[in-house]
């Protein structure tokens, strides 16, 4: 498969891509959120679900379906739409949400696979991961070397690669203060209404962002 893909196209790839990974964005803000929320094993598990999100967009861009989307405003805006609402639900979750249940011992296997589920639907409902993908991806393709879509999977993995590990480890690090917070409810309650902010907070920016 790397065949497809010359070396001095990886060695130019890849410093955008780390660099990219490196600047703060919806995605990492939503596993700092998460990790804070519900401890370290939640906050990786949405960066997962952040790069499982991010590879079906990839492989959406080689088949030409996120092309559409940005050749058709009322499909962009739909989309745009429906990750602003599931934002929005997510914040008032955050916002009512019993102070138990950011109590380490209270994170379990289900709540963790919630975290992966809302990383996967928040990554797919933001339409500037598709548009992004778009942008970026093709300017490594070259269809003479085989496959588009291929190169396109090649490449995204690539991306996701560095933006999960980065993710994960900031869901990880957010994470640790669950201790203090099983101890703290007051603590506990504040950081609940900030996570709820958070997620109101990338609602917005998701709603007022322009497609440019």
């Amino acid at each position: 498969m790397s065949s497809m893909i010359d070396f001095q196209t990886l060695i130019l790839f890849v410093p955008i891509a780390l660099a990219l990974n490196l600047t703060p964005g919806a995605d990492m803000l939503f596993c700092l959120g998460q990790g804070a929320k519900s401890g370290p094993r939640a906050g990786v598990a949405a960066s997962l679900g952040i790069a499982m999100g991010s590879f079906i967009h990839a492989l959406a861009s080689g088949l030409g379906l996120a092309a559409l989307i940005s050749a058709n405003p009322i499909a962009f805006e739909a989309i745009r739409w429906a990750g602003v609402g599931y934002l929005l639900y997510l914040a008032v979750k955050s916002f009512t949400s019993p102070i138990g249940s950011l109590k380490p011992e209270a994170v379990d296997r289900s709540e963790s696979w919630r975290a992966w589920k809302d990383g996967v639907w928040v990554c797919l409902l933001n339409p500037k991961v598709a548009i992004f993908m778009l942008a970026l991806v093709p300017q490594f393709v070259d269809p003479e070397r085989g496959s588009i879509l291929m190169q396109f999977l090649i490449l995204g993995t690539i991306l996701n690669i560095g933006g999960t590990v980065i993710n994960a480890l900031i869901g990880a690090f957010a994470g640790g203060i669950g201790g203090f917070l099983a101890q703290n409810k007051t603590a506990a309650r504040v950081l609940q209404y900030l996570t709820g902010f958070v997620f109101f907070g990338l609602a917005a920016k998701l709603a007022f962002d322009s497609r440019g």
